[in-house]
C-alpha cells in the first residue's frame, strides 16, 4: 500500500475520532456544567466564582441604592478580565485581584480579595 494511501486513510480517522471526542465532551459540559479551564484568567475568575461572596460596606451600600445587584456582579465574574499587572497575586493568606469589565454598558473595575474560604468583593468602579 503506498504511503499517501495510508496518510490519507490515517487523517480521514483522526478528522472522524476529532468530530465524536468534540460532539461527547460539548455534551458532558453542557449536561454537568464543567467548564475546562486553563487559562491564568478562567481559572481565577472560576476560583472566586466558587466561593461565597461578601460585599465591603461600599459595595453593599452601591447595592442597596440599586446602582449594583449581584447578577451583575456574577455576570461581570464570568465574562471580567483579571489584570494581573494591577494585581497582588503574591499575598498571603489573601490575594488582591483587580478585574475589569462591563458592567450596565460602562467600563468597570471591581477589586477582589479572594481568601482561602471566601471572596470579599472591596472596590467598584465605574
Amino acid at each position: 500500500m503506498a504511503f499517501l494511501k495510508r496518510l490519507g486513510f490515517y487523517l480521514i480517522g483522526l478528522a472522524i475520532g476529532l468530530v465524536f471526542l468534540t460532539i461527547f465532551l460539548k455534551k458532558k459540559s453542557e449536561e454537568t456544567g464543567v467548564e475546562f479551564c486553563y487559562f491564568p484568567n478562567c481559572r481565577t475568575l472560576k476560583d472566586i466564582r466558587s466561593k461565597p461572596l461578601s460585599y465591603s460596606d461600599e459595595v453593599q451600600q452601591l447595592i442597596d441604592h440599586q446602582q449594583l445587584d449581584s447578577l451583575s456582579i456574577a455576570d461581570f465574574l464570568r465574562e471580567g478580565e483579571v489584570d494581573f499587572k494591577n494585581s497582588d497575586t503574591e499575598s498571603t493568606p489573601c490575594r488582591t485581584y483587580v478585574i475589569d469589565g462591563v458592567i450596565k454598558n460602562e467600563p468597570s473595575t471591581i477589586t477582589v480579595r479572594n481568601c482561602p474560604d471566601s471572596a470579599i468583593i472591596e472596590n467598584v468602579a465605574f
